[in-house]
């Protein structure tokens, strides 16, 4: 019985389709969202379907994720929006993202 809820997490994960939408550079809503790794009102750090992105702004607040529906809306002014290849950036392999919030 057990695997068979794992299959179904792991469908559920399978199906998700990937879009942002930004409104006004000020509301986002990002679908086929993995994992939110870390947020402040400066970053917010999350892994999609399409790999890991990192969205820089200032007043970001988180105001609902839905890990079900793989579902994350965010409002604020948002500044940039990057795709990254790798959890760490694609920095040297010492720097990860916790290493930068620590400086």
């Amino acid at each position: 019985m057990g695997e068979k809820v794992m299959d179904r997490e792991n469908d559920t994960l399978n199906n998700f389709n990937h879009a942002v939408t930004i409104n006004e550079r000020k509301n986002v809503l990002i679908t086929g969202v993995k994992k939110l790794e870390n947020f402040d009102s400066r970053e917010f750090f999350l892994e999609s379907i399409m790999g890991f992105i990192l969205i820089k702004g200032e007043g970001l607040e988180l105001i609902k994720l839905d890990t079900f529906q793989g579902t994350l809306s965010i409002k604020g002014k948002v500044n940039s929006l990057n795709y990254l290849e790798s959890a760490n950036g694609g920095k040297a392999k010492g720097e990860s993202m916790l290493s930068k919030l620590f400086k």
